[in-house]
């Protein structure tokens, strides 16, 4: 099975999928003044929009790693992911604190889902 590139540009590839892997670039929210509820909510609905441009969805996600700027806001994040996130159907998970790269950015979610 071959490696495809989607949305690339010569640093990075907003998609790459492989042996019925897909592997999501880290994304964030378009509007940085947002708060972290906001910014959660407009993440994972790009996170959406990718895996389905792919053939998956959130009901295959295989691992997250989710950065927050401010670890205070893990329960504001984990409300909105709560509701998102189908019954039963959590990925392995990891939540950081992290200095993204913006500093009106509040969270950044990496997401690797089956596409079978």
């Amino acid at each position: 099975m071959s490696i495809k590139r989607h949305h690339s540009n010569q640093r990075m590839s907003q998609i790459v999928t492989y042996n019925n892997t897909v592997y999501l670039a880290g994304q964030v929210a378009d509007d940085e003044t947002a708060d972290i509820k906001e910014q959660t909510r407009s993440t994972l609905a790009k996170v959406d929009s990718l895996l389905e441009q792919v053939g998956s969805s959130k009901h295959k996600l295989l691992s997250a790693t989710i950065y927050l700027r401010d670890i205070k806001d893990f329960s504001a994040m984990n409300e909105i992911w709560d509701a998102w996130i189908p019954d039963a159907q959590g990925p392995a998970r990891a939540c950081v604190e992290a200095r993204l790269a913006d500093p009106g950015l509040l969270v950044e979610v990496c997401i690797t889902a089956a596409l079978n």
